[in-house]
């Protein structure tokens, strides 16, 4: 079968569709979602170091990025939230062998969107035995230059509140229309930052986050109701997301007492694991996506409760 056959579970997308227009007029909890103007100065100095970082890079498909799942897999595009009354869709992809729900994966694109690249990383992961959620953070927009990606960036920069909408139905969908036990969040480059921001969301709820050199804080206030463990995958080389914060940030959770596990590879750059960048680094980027797989498997699959007989 082809990793994106769709051929024998035509009903799949069907289910799931009407499923998620059941849900998806609740708006569930309020979230706050309004930035002080530190943050947003926060968040506009990072758009700059991202195009800085970024500066030369492609988002053409790369072969480095086409690597076979392990199983095969089903996808879908579907549409799993409305924001601003428009239906927001995202990529969602599963092992064909799927028989029961599996835990989920709310997978978050770097600062081109939600392109080739992002879809065969879901593919990755859902061969890895997990339900993936890929959203879309740029309202179906896909960066084609740097200065693209900038403005897409910026504009959820100044703007949050349409973004953390977004991530509450991303959630809402793999958990209440796709039955995920347990889930997580995973992003790289402007999506690890917001998979860090998933876990603030949820802060008691989501069961793991993974934040490939995001944006990161080390405010007590804002990280204190975090009980989600985090994995943290940053290179020293970095001159956006720098080593002096992502030491602010793992000082901070130490003294806070929450669970995370960084690492800080010496001879990395931002973007190191993605393949179209010029600062790939093939055996980096395999060496964090297997702490990615072992962190994944120890939080969502070995401490999930097994039913009792």
């Amino acid at each position: 079968m082809s990793k994106r056959s769709h051929s024998r579970y035509p009903a799949i997308a069907g289910f799931l569709y009407c499923a998620w227009l059941i849900t998806a007029c609740d708006p569930g909890e309020p979230v706050a979602t309004d930035m002080n103007s530190a943050e947003q100065q926060a968040a506009r100095e990072n758009v700059e170091a991202m195009a800085q970082e970024h500066a030369g890079d492609s988002n053409e498909p790369s072969p480095a990025a086409q690597i076979a799942p392990q199983r095969a897999v089903i996808s879908e595009r579907l549409p799993y939230a409305e924001v601003g009354e428009e239906l927001v869709y995202g990529y969602f992809v599963f092992p064909s062998d799927m028989v029961e729900p599996l835990p989920a994966v709310i997978m978050i694109h770097e600062w081109w969107g939600l392109n080739e690249n992002i879809h065969a990383m879901a593919d990755r992961l859902a061969g890895e035995g997990y339900i993936v959620l890929a959203v879309d953070l740029f309202g179906g927009e896909v960066a084609a230059t740097a200065q693209a990606a900038r403005q897409l960036m910026l504009r959820v920069a100044e703007n949050p509140k349409p973004a953390y909408d977004n991530i509450r139905a991303a959630y809402a969908f793999v958990s209440e229309v796709a039955g995920a036990p347990r889930i997580a969040s995973l992003g790289w480059c402007f999506g690890g930052g917001w998979s860090l921001n998933t876990a603030l969301i949820f802060p008691d709820d989501l069961d793991a986050a993974i934040i490939y050199y995001g944006q990161v804080t080390d405010d007590e206030e804002q990280l204190r109701p975090v009980n989600v463990p985090i994995l943290g995958l940053f290179g020293a080389l970095d001159t956006g997301i720098t080593v002096a914060s992502v030491q602010a940030f793992e000082a901070a959770l130490q003294r806070l007492r929450k669970p995370h596990s960084i690492h800080i590879y010496p001879d990395a750059n931002h973007a190191f694991a993605n393949p179209t960048g010029r600062a790939y680094n093939a055996n980096i980027a395999s060496d964090a996506w297997q702490k990615t797989l072992e962190f994944l498997k120890q939080n969502l699959v070995e401490t999930a409760v097994v039913p009792a007989d």
